[in-house]
């Protein structure tokens, strides 16, 4: 699975939104990091990076392939993210690259509004959505733009970008809606 990861660049998963993420240094949070891949090239732009993983085989094979980077990795999920919140540390982005799927409803419900208190102000999260059938052995959910739109909202997020595309990976039956919101100025 590290190879599917690896094997699509940061610049290229992302080409939807690169224009989004931050040009000066800043503090960005990457939940669901996996093997390493886009917290490895943010840090390499100048960010201060935390890779949020819960599987220790992917947080031991990122620790190993981006070693070069300097990055915290920590062991904290959705829908809790309980280490994070423990903190009390701000995040001027946060990613979410093919994470929300992994949410039924009722978590993700959950998940938003503590995704909004780990937003610095005027924070922004990414997230892309995974549309098309679950492989064999995996745990997803359906999720449509909308529900992930208005759930934003009610949280205190506006939405400043909305994008469709195919499948990076060259799978027909797979493609992806990402999304950007901004956390509002009257936070």
């Amino acid at each position: 699975m590290a190879e599917q990861y690896e094997s699509v660049t940061f610049a290229e998963v992302h080409r939807e939104v690169l224009h989004l993420f931050p040009v000066q240094p800043s503090q960005v949070l990457d939940i669901g990091a996996g093997s390493g891949r886009d917290a490895a090239a943010l840090a390499a732009l100048g960010h201060t990076v935390v890779a949020a993983e819960p599987t220790a085989g992917l947080r031991a094979l990122g620790k190993a392939l981006h070693a070069d980077e300097d990055l915290e990795w920590i062991d904290d999920a959705l829908p809790d993210l309980a280490e994070l919140r423990s903190t009390g540390r701000r995040f001027d982005l946060i990613l979410l690259t093919a994470v929300w799927m992994h949410l039924d409803e009722q978590q993700r419900s959950v998940s938003m509004p503590k995704l909004t208190n780990l937003l610095a102000t005027g924070g922004r999260v990414l997230l892309s959505l995974r549309h098309g059938p679950v492989p064999g052995g995996r745990r997803m959910f359906p999720v449509s733009a909308q529900e992930t739109i208005d759930l934003a909202r009610a949280n205190g997020l506006e939405l400043i970008h909305f994008a469709q595309r195919v499948d990076p990976h060259g799978r027909q039956d797979v493609s992806w809606t990402y999304l950007a919101f901004q956390a509002a100025a009257h936070r």
